[in-house]
């Protein structure tokens, strides 16, 4: 029997990231009672042909189903609050996609909702479930580098570079006033403040729209689709197509971000580096199975995915023997790993090891310092309560 065989799930939203949650879920055993869609008639045909479970008729006969012990949301970011929301008050477990919600007012609430109720929730930064990811906490934590002194990084992709590119995230009345730094800026800043064990206490902003008119298609758009193939309205921008930032963190450390979703050949580029006061460490994610290993007084290493070179935290997240490459799918797999341990125990542990609500929330407050600082040109505090 597989260790989740007794949990069910539902997932809500039938998009590219829906379609991963469900997979991620069967391989770990855990039942899928079904998925909801914008509608029931397009929540069958991508369940024809993405092999997705039956749809439900609606978001309100998912939650009446007695079955479903925890819902992954994946949804767009205007519906995260009503539709998690909905989910705690029916006494469901909840697993969202980030943004959690589109202002700190919301997730302040679901993450008050959440606590109330003793709910298992989660965040969806499953970046942080990259193996060496892991290990590069752990050397950090270990104080294999020193005192951290700098990170540098940043979230490149180019799937919005032309000018016939669309998806809802480009409406901020459906995703929110962050685009571009609210969808994979927010990734690497919880990866940061994760594998850094510091935390932004103040941020300096410069964002940037250089595709100024969109020219969107009259009918629903795939998320990294091609083109529009029919008939097109020209749309004004106001969303951030790339960014700059400055953050200070905790304990002194400087970070140096760069985010852009129109950078030519770059599909899906995150990477960090942490220099501390003995050495340093890198990743990227087009070359997710190493992690660099910088040195003053010895050769630099560079480790590739081992379990048995690993720590204990980045092993348990490998599943496959070295030389046998994993990839983002089964960052998925780790993360919800953690999250339904928890779920299988009852409630949410004192120290949970996956990201929570709580991280939700943090990435909303620094976005809306980020906003500040953009607007007025200057360094803006990340303001937690």
């Amino acid at each position: 029997m597989a260790p989740f065989e007794h949990l069910r799930a539902a997932v809500v939203g039938t998009g590219f990231i829906g379609v991963v949650h469900v997979e991620a879920l069967r391989r770990l055993g855990v039942q899928v009672t079904g998925v909801v869609g914008s509608s029931p008639e397009r929540a069958r045909e991508k369940a024809r042909t993405a092999v997705l479970p039956e749809p439900y008729d609606s978001f309100e006969a998912m939650l009446a189903d007695e079955r479903v012990d925890v819902v992954h949301i994946t949804t767009p970011n205007r519906l995260h609050l009503p539709q998690a929301r909905a989910a705690l008050e029916a006494g469901k477990h909840v697993v969202c996609e980030k943004p959690l919600a589109t202002s700190a007012a919301e997730t302040a609430e679901l993450l008050a909702l959440a606590g109330e109720r003793g709910l298992v929730h989660a965040t969806n930064f499953n970046i942080r479930f990259y193996p060496q990811c892991l290990e590069a906490r752990e050397r950090v934590r270990q104080g294999a580098i020193g005192r951290v002194n700098l990170i540098t990084g940043g979230y490149l992709q180019d799937w919005l570079l032309y000018d016939t590119d669309w998806n809802w995230r480009l409406d901020p009345a459906e995703g929110g006033e962050l685009r571009a730094v609210g969808d994979i800026g927010s990734h690497w800043i919880d990866l940061v403040q994760f594998v850094s064990g510091l935390r932004v206490e103040a941020v300096m902003a410069d964002l940037a729209t250089v595709v100024p008119v969109r020219r969107v298609p009259v009918g629903p758009v795939e998320t990294f689709s091609s083109g529009p193939s029919g008939e097109t309205v020209d749309r004004e921008m106001q969303t951030d197509d790339l960014a700059g930032i400055l953050l200070r963190l905790e304990g002194g450390a400087r970070a140096v971000m760069s985010i852009s979703q129109v950078s030519a050949g770059r599909r899906n580029a995150c990477t960090f580096e942490v220099d501390g006061a003995t050495g340093a460490v890198a990743w990227s994610a087009e070359r997710h199975e190493e992690l660099w290993l910088g040195h003053r007084d010895a050769a630099n290493e560079l480790l590739l995915r081992d379990a048995t070179l690993m720590s204990p935290l980045a092993s348990r997240a490998s599943v496959l023997p070295a030389g046998h490459a994993e990839g983002f799918a089964d960052t998925f797999r780790a993360l919800y790993a953690s999250v339904y341990e928890a779920v299988a125990a009852g409630g949410p542990p004192e120290r949970p090891d996956y990201p929570t609500f709580a991280d939700g929330h943090d990435q909303a407050v620094i976005g809306e310092a980020i906003l500040v600082s953009a607007r007025e040109g200057r360094w803006a505090d990340v303001r937690r309560r």
